[in-house]
């Protein structure tokens, strides 16, 4: 559905975005992380045909960027992160500017504006002016005019930004119905919202991709390793040796006294192999007993971080 080739932006002697290549496929929902100034904005400008590549391209839709660009644009939903709203139109007139901006039919405008109303919950503030509604409403009528041509896919720079968490958590709802039917390339800095609503990350870092994959795959892009909790009662056995012998076990290390017999350890796997089990061996093996097994993984936010800071 769309395919970036080889992009490069420069704005003077900055490079916003460095020989980026990345495919979204058919009914994709993919997150877009970066920290601010990474390249993300321009490479959605690019995609969108707002801005043109100092070289390399993408099709989007099958329509090359370059040679198609209002063929691109026929096919694509844009809401950028301020949604270009006409503050001193109300609802209803604003929609039907934008349907007739996007030479949708005459007949078909009533339709049209009626579903994107129903669709992005806008019915008590129809005949409101723009400039009188909530920034969640705003947010609203940007991904009703956003929608309103049909477009098969979805581009949203930061949809959630300003928003109170309620507010947050309805339009994150509504990308999520919005994405069943569609391919959505989405852009936010709140890393929950990409693991309830993604099923793919890009993260971009200083105008090139430094890894693309679902949470689990970025893990080990990312150098992760597993944490297990273990707590056991095991006597005079010398947990520490028992366990540093498993194979994918890269660390063990005691980290609480006794506690009526039971000793608290941590114990750090390789390359983020699950190593619960094979410790749950090691402890029917031995006769231990165990009142604690808890395994943890690097959360989304520390995959980023550690992607995308210089300490990495």
């Amino acid at each position: 559905m769309i395919s970036v080739r080889n992009l490069t932006k420069r704005f003077g002697r900055t490079v916003a975005v460095s020989d980026v290549s990345f495919e979204v496929q058919k009914g994709e929902v993919l997150g877009f992380l970066g920290p601010n100034g990474a390249g993300k904005t321009t490479t959605m400008r690019i995609l969108t045909c707002y801005l043109m590549p100092d070289s390399g391209t993408a099709t989007v839709a099958g329509f090359d960027i370059l040679n198609d660009p209002l063929e691109v644009r026929r096919r694509v939903g844009y809401l950028p992160e301020n949604a270009p709203l006409y503050l001193d139109m109300d609802v209803t007139s604003y929609l039907e500017f934008v349907a007739e901006v996007r030479e949708i039919p005459k007949l078909e405008r009533p339709r049209r504006i009626r579903k994107m109303i129903e669709t992005c919950g806008l019915e008590s503030v129809v005949r409101r002016g723009i400039g009188e509604l909530s920034k969640g409403f705003k947010q609203r009528v940007g991904l009703a005019q956003t929608l309103i041509h049909d477009p098969e896919i979805l581009i949203l720079d930061e949809p959630t930004t300003g928003l109170d968490p309620s507010q947050i958590i309805e339009i994150r709802e509504l990308i999520k119905e919005i994405g069943k039917e569609r391919t959505v390339i989405l852009s936010t800095h709140i890393l929950p919202e990409v693991e309830a609503t993604c099923s793919r990350v890009l993260i971009i870092n200083e105008g090139r991709i430094a890894a693309s994959g679902t949470p689990e795959e970025l893990q080990s892009a990312a150098g992760g390793e597993d944490t297990v909790f273990v707590s056991v009662k095991a006597g005079d056995s010398p947990v520490e040796e028992v366990l540093g012998r498993i194979p994918s076990v890269r660390s063990v290390k005691r980290v609480g006294g006794d506690d009526g017999g039971f000793v608290r350890y941590v114990v750090k796997s390789k390359n983020g192999a699950d190593v619960g089990e094979e410790i749950f061996k090691a402890a029917v093996e031995n006769h231990w007993t165990i009142n604690e097994l808890k395994r943890e993984t690097l959360s989304l936010e520390d995959i980023f971080l550690k992607l995308t800071t210089k300490e990495r």
